[in-house]
């Protein structure tokens, strides 16, 4: 190969790196920083294909969507003096570029410490405010709103992101806290379901003796409605029997007397010491029962 044809293939060469060193492209998905030996020159650079000047300039990228920063649970203390575990997470993506650049050099891992120390400051002044019935369930949402609120003009000012949002994920009692918490939890539930239990024997107690009355009322008032049907059964009898006997006395007298000879004679062991003239053997000496 001739020295000619050397050259052109080094030339061709050499000007292909240095355009392949000159030419970059932002994606949609990303911010970029233009740098001329390290300074800012162009804080912003849209996204497409851009010319640069290679080994003066140099381009950093970075994550233009929204991103999370998950902080570790950090314990707080409401304003009765209340420990609390709190766990919180917030989304952020980059606003300023240039202050991005300045305050993290380009670093998204730095800038998640960062943010999450400032969660951190932020969740514990809101919390400190506030009795531990508002943190975990009365003014939650207004505890996240502030924070958000205020983490966002902090985070522009010194790190040139936005704090889109951030969200308590979990409230828990430390575990020496819990523990006690769980110990007079039980106790008073215990309390209460002895109340209750008790409250229930009173109204059993109640129900049992209202119906003892009850069943003591009706047995009573159905004997005393028996009786009075006896009564008048036996009345009515008796009247029927005086009738019937009255319209023949004779009669009535003869099988009174028959019933009691049965009566006196259907024992064989039995022995009657009587008067041959007794009364009693009027109908056995006459049929017509004379005397």
């Amino acid at each position: 190969m001739s020295g000619r044809n050397v050259t052109i293939i080094l030339v061709a060469v050499l000007g292909l790196f240095v355009l392949s060193n000159s030419l970059y492209v932002i994606k949609e998905t990303e911010r970029g920083v233009l740098l001329r030996f390290g300074e800012v020159v162009d804080p912003d650079i849209t996204p497409g294909l851009h010319f640069k000047v290679p080994f003066v300039n140099n381009v950093r990228k970075f994550d233009g969507r929204v991103l999370t920063v998950d902080s570790q649970p950090e314990r707080f203390f409401t304003q009765e003096k209340k420990a609390l575990i709190v766990d919180s997470y917030a989304k952020f993506r980059v606003a300023d570029t240039a202050k991005f650049y300045t305050a993290t050099n380009g670093e998204e891992s730095r800038a998640m410490g960062l943010l999450s120390q400032r969660i951190n400051d932020g969740l514990r002044n809101q919390v400190a405010v506030r009795t531990i019935q508002e943190v975990v369930s009365g003014e939650r949402d207004q505890l996240m709103e502030a924070i958000t609120a205020q983490l966002d003009v902090v985070a522009r000012d010194e790190l040139g992101v936005e704090v889109v949002d951030v969200r308590v994920k979990q409230i828990d009692l430390p575990p020496d806290v819990s523990e006690s918490v769980y110990r007079r939890m039980n106790a008073e539930r215990e309390k209460e379901a002895r109340e209750h239990r008790a409250q229930g024997r009173e109204l059993a107690e109640g129900i049992q003796a209202a119906a003892d009355r009850e069943v003591t009322v009706i047995s009573a008032n159905a004997y005393r409605d028996a009786e009075q049907i006896r009564g008048d059964g036996d009345a009515e009898a008796t009247r029927i029997y005086a009738d019937s006997f009255n319209q023949d006395p004779e009669f009535y007298s003869f099988t009174r007397s028959l019933r009691a000879y049965q009566d006196a004679f259907q024992g064989s062991g039995d022995v009657l010491l009587i008067q041959p003239d007794s009364e009693f053997f009027r109908y056995l000496k006459d049929p017509k029962g004379g005397s």
